[in-house]
């Protein structure tokens, strides 16, 4: 097939390799423009890009596509699909039109459920026992077209937002393929079940002590690499990138009831929470034991604010 491909960060770069390796023409790629990132803030290439450039393909990089130039340019082309993956702007009903077997997406939940910005990190903390990859056809609504194909996974209980991710991404690339090679047949979404993944916001990843510690556990798993869960340890913010349920334990919530080489247990409005890998700001990341080695801990310290 012809393809117009549009998407940004690794996950549709993935998809935009399959597609190349599966034969099809990709007679454009948009992405978004460069962004300052790093410390420098030095403008950077999304993965797509990178992707693109070093393959040859036609590259496009408008700040909207809200611009008629742009479906004139795509019509242009003569595309049978339109193949969109977290590319980031919402597109208008001119550039959906415009391809001869429409727009579709591949979408990192199973839809009804999760749509919207964050389905990856909203299926962590609700403790959902899977998700999976949704292709679906776009209309002008969020996450509300027909779908086209699912597949489900399992969140295995160590999962983080990065290795959900990785799953997802290369499952998202094998089904879009699949999907392009079979007759386009869709069935509507059952709008009743549908729910919103809220995008992230930083304040979201600090724990709270005086929640249980299924909440906390789980939240460390979500934001995991982004934007990373934390709290606070003598006024300075504290980074927490692994953790896991430790035995019932007493004690004001944010208190520490043992620090030691099996980690920092800390309890919680309900269980207690085993620090298992973390970070002082500034610092780098560390086994617990590693930490408490330069920064001794002892039973009835306190954690949070």
């Amino acid at each position: 097939m012809k393809l117009v491909f549009a998407g940004t960060p690794e996950f549709a770069a993935i998809a935009l390799e399959a597609l190349l390796g599966a034969g099809h023409d990709l007679a454009l790629v948009l992405t978004q423009p460069d962004r300052p990132s790093g410390r420098g803030l030095k403008a950077t290439s999304s993965a797509v890009k990178s992707f693109a450039l070093r393959h040859a393909l036609a590259l496009a990089q408008p700040a909207s596509v809200k611009d008629p130039s742009i479906p004139a340019a795509v019509a242009a082309l003569e595309p049978d699909a339109l193949v969109v993956a977290a590319y980031g702007l919402i597109l208008p009903r001119a550039l959906l039109a415009v391809p001869r077997l429409g727009a579709i997406n591949i979408h990192a939940s199973l839809l009804p459920r999760w749509r919207g910005a964050a389905p990856i990190q909203r299926a962590l903390l609700a403790g959902d026992a899977q998700t999976g990859i949704t292709i679906m056809h776009m209309d002008e609504g969020l996450d509300t077209g027909p779908i086209l194909a699912q597949e489900a996974i399992p969140i295995a209980a160590n999962d983080t937002a990065q290795t959900l991710h990785n799953k997802l991404a290369s499952l998202g690339a094998q089904l879009i393929v699949r999907t392009l090679a079979a007759p386009l047949v869709s069935r509507p979404q059952n709008a009743a079940r549908a729910n919103y993944a809220a995008k992230i916001e930083r304040g979201e990843a600090c724990l709270d002590w005086r929640d249980g510690a299924t909440i906390n556990e789980r939240k460390v798993r979500a934001f995991n690499p982004v934007p990373g869960a934390y709290t606070e340890l003598g006024g300075a913010l504290l980074k927490i990138w692994r953790a896991a349920l430790a035995p019932e334990a007493t004690g004001v919530p944010g208190t520490v009831c043992e620090a030691g080489a099996a980690g920092i247990v800390v309890a919680c409005g309900t269980g207690a929470l085993r620090l298992l890998e973390v970070q002082r700001a500034g610092g780098r990341r560390l086994a617990a034991a590693d930490f408490l080695a330069g920064s001794p801990l002892v039973a009835g310290a306190r954690l949070g604010q």
